[in-house]
């Protein structure tokens, strides 16, 4: 529902000094200060007042601050009755300073509740408070009609381009506190992103490495139990110490990735075909730096692919190419023994399913299954 502009506030922004530069704030105090002074001094110097004269108006200038004090406070507030009870008090005070003969500080209080009643309350009290003191500055003034009415509609004016400029800055404010809420909100949302990118990549890595460690030494555990032979249990010895070397270089290559010091996805390739027999890699397409994410996903596809090999197919030669796109990067793992349908089954190494899920959260797609006498693994991610 819209809201009334007849009776809507100025904003606590707008209300409020937050926005204003120090140096306007100065030169606006500085100017209030003079014009008081002046004010004052030749009130008292150019009037009849004595004694009780003189204590009674002192008590009417402390009434008028605090009534504009008092009128700053409740108005920031959106409080009306308040607010329109400190103007009365303000508009009383300039009467029966005009009528004991003060008509220049009377024209001036008349003046300024004009003003900071257009600045500051809505425009439906607004528009009543600052005709009735402007009308009352028109009774009083002694030019000519042309001379008034100009002077009160250019105060007017005024009063109402105070207005504009503090809605205005009001408005930016609130906008900058939007900006920076989303900014606050958008860097939260990094991080937890980070986060959870950091704690797949270790859940990667340990669930394997120790899932498998654990397998061996439990079966270790069996076999000595069951009296079996020194070199069964050694070689389950033997699986668990190698799954924990691996899974200690696999973890610092994560460390790697998350710090942003992975080598170039091509040379890590290079370098992961060379420890296979029978398996070789083809780069094609303009090789370029890829993100993190989307290198390490590739890096845990290939390991993947070819530890399944290993396990399923012994022996069997495996062709890893890599294609670099225009808009996405492709990795191919085709082995060309691996039985059709078990690579599926298995569930090895980091898992076909953890893999899809990495894929798909960078936007891209893992598929598997047969290929001729073999198995394939294609990964297509964009960039």
């Amino acid at each position: 529902m819209t809201e009334n502009v007849w009776l809507r506030w100025p904003s606590r922004e707008a209300l409020s000094r937050a926005g204003v530069l120090r140096a306007r704030r100065s030169l606006v105090m500085g100017a209030r200060i003079v014009a008081i002074g002046v004010l004052l001094g030749t009130t008292f110097t150019g009037s009849d007042l004595h004694g009780w004269g003189i204590a009674a108006a002192g008590l009417a200038v402390l009434a008028c601050g605090f009534g504009i004090w008092g009128f700053r406070s409740t108005t920031f507030e959106h409080r009306l009755l308040p607010s329109l009870g400190l103007l009365v008090l303000l508009f009383a005070v300039a009467v029966v300073a005009h009528g004991v003969g003060l008509r220049v500080p009377a024209l001036v209080l008349w003046c300024v509740c004009g003003v900071t009643a257009m600045e500051r309350l809505p425009l439906a009290a607004a528009l009543p408070a600052t005709s009735a003191a402007l009308g009352a500055y028109a009774l009083v003034d002694h030019d000519g009609w042309l001379s008034t009415t100009a002077t009160t509609g250019g105060i007017a004016l005024l009063g109402y381009v105070l207005r504009l400029d503090a809605e205005a800055r009001g408005n930016a404010q609130r906008l900058l506190a939007q900006e920076r809420a989303a900014r606050a909100a958008e860097a939260e949302s990094a991080a937890l992103a980070e986060r959870a990118r950091i704690a797949r990549e270790i859940h990667d890595v340990l669930a394997h490495s120790l899932s498998a460690q654990l397998v061996h030494l439990e079966a270790a555990r069996l076999l000595i139990e069951r009296g079996a032979e020194r070199d069964q249990v050694l070689d389950r010895v033997v699986a668990a110490r190698g799954m924990a070397r691996e899974g200690l270089a696999e973890t610092r290559q994560a460390l790697s990735a998350l710090r942003g010091e992975l080598s170039p996805l091509e040379e890590f390739l290079s370098e992961l075909v060379a420890e296979s027999d029978g398996a070789d890699v083809t780069v094609t397409g303009e090789r370029r730096p890829l993100p993190a994410e989307v290198s390490q996903a590739a890096r845990r596809v290939a390991q993947e692919a070819l530890t399944n090999v290993r396990k399923h197919a012994p022996g069997a030669k495996v062709h890893i190419q890599m294609d670099y796109g225009q808009h996405e990067v492709t990795l191919n793992v085709r082995d060309s023994g691996a039985p059709p349908g078990e690579f599926a089954h298995t569930g090895a190494g980091y898992g076909l399913l953890g893999m899809r899920e990495r894929a798909e959260l960078l936007g891209g797609s893992l598929e598997a299954g047969p290929y001729e006498e073999g198995f394939m693994v294609t990964l297509k991610v964009p960039v």
